[in-house]
């Protein structure tokens, strides 16, 4: 694609984590304005950063747990065409570990702040007939993968997109998932500083041998924003080098003469 968002306001959340990062630049690099929202100051050196590259960012701090914040920073942004709701994450490994405050925190960093920030630009989206919002989930929104307070709150974001899908459609606005599984962000080098064998680990699980990079899930919600997927709204699609299309460690026990 060549300047493919051109002229189009895109909001991204969570903008200056790893996922955010590239999404940002991958984005403003198709032409599209970036309206970056992160609950870390860290975003405006972003800004400054893509800046220079010629890419134009609106830079907002507001944690997505705080609808309010959040309406405030929707409101500065002004028109927003399309809306991707990165942000998220964990604290909370286990459920004997999460407790009823660990668990709203989960649910309020997730589902939560995609809820705040759907509620804060569908009504300029209703106005103009014409909307596209695309949610960052997680394969942990399948399939049990540890994580339990994260992993309903990422199959809740499933539910409430399918949702969005099914009430907007009359506005000419969809709304669809995707589901990564393990990205290749900088929180895994520093896994893998304190044990060179993580990844080795991780691939067994994966069919393609590999783990996802940031690039190929911005690639996939590109296309969900596009006007290539244009008949395509309420679908939550797997970003996760197969790793939910079967157990391939069973498999490969299982069949060991066939690998």
């Amino acid at each position: 694609m060549t300047a493919a968002f051109t002229g189009k306001t895109i909001a991204i959340t969570g903008a200056a984590g790893g996922i955010g990062q590239w999404l940002c630049r991958f984005f403003g690099e198709e032409g599209a304005t970036i309206a970056a929202l992160d609950r870390s100051d860290k975003v405006h050196a972003l800004a400054e950063t893509l800046g220079k590259d010629g890419i134009t960012v609106k830079p907002a701090v507001a944690d997505i747990a705080d609808a309010a914040a959040v309406a405030a920073a929707f409101k500065g942004f002004g028109v927003v065409d399309i809306l991707i709701n990165n942000a998220g994450g964990t604290r909370h490994a286990t459920f004997e570990k999460t407790d009823p405050a660990g668990w709203d925190e989960d649910m309020a960093a997730n589902v939560g702040g995609a809820y705040a920030c759907a509620h804060a630009v569908l009504p300029q989206m209703v106005e103009r007939r014409s909307g596209n919002i695309v949610n960052v989930g997680s394969v942990n929104g399948l399939a049990a993968l540890g994580d339990p307070a994260y992993s309903a709150s990422k199959a809740a974001m499933i539910s409430l997109t399918r949702s969005l899908a099914q009430e907007y459609g009359r506005y000419n606005i969809r709304a669809n998932i995707v589901l990564p599984g393990t990205v290749r962000t900088p929180v895994w080098d520093e896994r893998k500083a304190k044990d060179p064998n993580v990844l080795k680990t991780l691939e067994r699980w994966y069919p393609l041998r590999r783990i996802v990079e940031p690039y190929e899930v911005a690639r996939v919600i590109a296309f969900l924003a596009s006007d290539a997927a244009s008949a395509v709204t309420g679908a939550a699609i797997p970003v996760d080098c197969g790793l939910t299309s079967g157990n391939i460690v069973m498999a490969r026990e299982l069949t060991l003469e066939d690998f």
